[in-house]
């Protein structure tokens, strides 16, 4: 099997999606940076950083065998098994706004989402763990500019 047919094989339904806004900015970004179309786009959580974890955002010529495969909007998503599970549902946004502008995961695996990554806080605590405390319930975002 050939590896266009082994993506193929591996695409499943849409667990993880992009919005419309999102999936241009990475076509956007594809093009700036002479991206060639046959790679992907991985998100997954990696461990470290500031706040413990991580998103993952990275564009990726290789699948790995235990890698699951999205299509949304045009765009082919790359994820291992791993951050799968912690990633489920999970809808990538792009935002630009009065804090800012880029990609935010709408994770539903989470009760609130830190644009760092941070997964520390449960659905009682409104704070990140970067340090910044400014999240509200009503926002998604911490404000330590990570979104």
């Amino acid at each position: 099997m050939n590896t266009q047919e082994t993506q193929e094989a591996q695409v499943t339904t849409q667990e993880i999606t992009l919005t419309p806004e999102a999936a241009e900015q990475i076509r956007l970004i594809r093009r700036e940076n002479q991206v060639p179309e046959t790679h992907g786009l991985r998100i997954g959580i990696q461990s470290g950083g500031c706040c413990g974890s991580s998103y993952l955002l990275a564009f990726d010529e290789k699948v790995e065998a235990t890698d699951k495969v999205f299509q949304s909007e045009g765009v082919s998503i790359y994820v291992d098994e791993e951050s799968l599970e912690g990633l489920s549902g999970t809808t990538l946004e792009y935002v630009d706004g009065p804090q800012g502008k880029g990609f935010r995961f709408n994770n539903p695996n989470k009760a609130q989402s830190c644009g760092c990554g941070d997964s520390s806080h449960g659905e009682s605590d409104s704070s990140c763990g970067c340090g910044d405390s400014s999240q509200s319930e009503s926002t998604s975002g911490c404000g330590c500019g990570g979104h």
